[in-house]
């Protein structure tokens, strides 16, 4: 039986290609987090950081770095961090998939940030569950693993005993999220005004761009895209569309949205929205005016299609990412 002031023991994986920042940047947040909760009581519940790494002569995966040194029952929680290049190929991640689902069956919650979505992916576990990862792995990671509900507007999915964060630094947002968990609420917003950074909380849409497919193959709707891309999406209709493709309204409908994810009014809403994204962050021009700029006659409509697409209203977003003045 553990005790009941036992630390909770939080594990990350030094998996092949991990970013190594954000596995020495966990540890320090944690330990933060038991500095800042001793301080508040002296016999608080503590979090003990291991580091677990695949090691070939004993076939197994085996802690390298255990900040409270000594026995103890295997991580409660653990923690894939990202990747600094491209996804782990599945043959790479195969070696860990067994350790995560026993430690999974013993109990253990499951989080990975960004890239290490491929590794927890390969346990399939996330099979028929949400999960998020960074916005520029989402077509890979849903082609790799068609089965997992996936979501890259979201920065963290929290599922209860897996939880998955999608930007590159969301390993501050997930390591606050296991703070709160264990810790409580207020050494995490302390942790969190510490080391400057937001609570959790924050979408992973406000920050990614729209990233048009194509690579699809489909070359009368890759002809639309070019044209749409080229007059901003501004003055189209689905006739004139469908015209461009040499394609029948519905056919064009059909192939378009297989080509592209998208409905042709979606796409264009979310070419719209992005041209309106860099005016926001580059100009001084009123929301009116930029509204009218992309082709919205309605500045109303205008700020609630930005609002759906990026989750923050124009105001917000702009003062969030426009460059402050010198």
């Amino acid at each position: 039986m553990i005790a009941a002031r036992d630390p909770v023991e939080i594990g990350l994986v030094v998996y092949p290609g991990v970013q190594e920042a954000a596995v020495l940047g966990l540890t320090d947040l944690f330990q933060l987090a038991n500095r800042l909760a001793a301080e508040r009581s002296p016999d608080a519940l503590r979090l003990r950081v291991t580091h677990w790494q695949w090691q070939e002569a004993s076939r197994t995966v085996i802690p390298t770095f255990d900040s409270e040194p000594g026995p103890g029952h295997g991580p409660a929680m653990v923690i894939l961090p990202p990747t600094l290049g491209d996804p782990i190929p599945r043959e790479a991640a195969a070696p860990y998939a067994d350790w995560l689902r026993a430690r999974h069956a013993a109990g253990a919650t499951l989080g990975s940030v960004c890239a290490g979505a491929f590794v927890l992916a390969e346990t399939g576990l996330l099979s028929g569950r949400a999960a998020t990862t960074h916005w520029a792995y989402r077509d890979a990671l849903g082609m790799r693993f068609p089965d997992i509900a996936l979501d890259a507007d979201k920065l963290v999915i929290d599922d209860g005993d897996i939880i998955t964060a999608g930007g590159y630094m969301a390993w501050t947002d997930l390591g606050l999220k296991l703070v709160d968990r264990v810790l409580g609420p207020t050494v995490m917003i302390e942790t969190a005004r510490f080391m400057l950074v937001d609570p959790p909380g924050r979408e992973q849409r406000f920050y990614s761009p729209f990233a048009p497919r194509l690579s699809h193959g489909d070359e009368a709707i890759l002809k639309v895209q070019h044209w749409l891309q080229a007059r901003g999406a501004r003055d189209v209709t689905l006739a004139t569309m469908a015209e461009h493709a040499a394609l029948e309204e519905r056919t064009f409908l059909r192939r378009f949205r297989n080509a592209t994810g998208l409905k042709p009014t979606e796409y264009c809403q979310h070419l719209r929205v992005g041209k309106a994204r860099e005016m926001l962050e580059a100009t001084t021009r009123s929301i009116d005016q930029i509204a009218w700029d992309v082709g919205y006659d309605d500045p109303g409509s205008f700020r609630k299609v930005f609002a759906r697409i990026t989750g923050l209203v124009p105001g917000d977003y702009r003062r969030r990412f426009r460059p402050s003045s010198p």
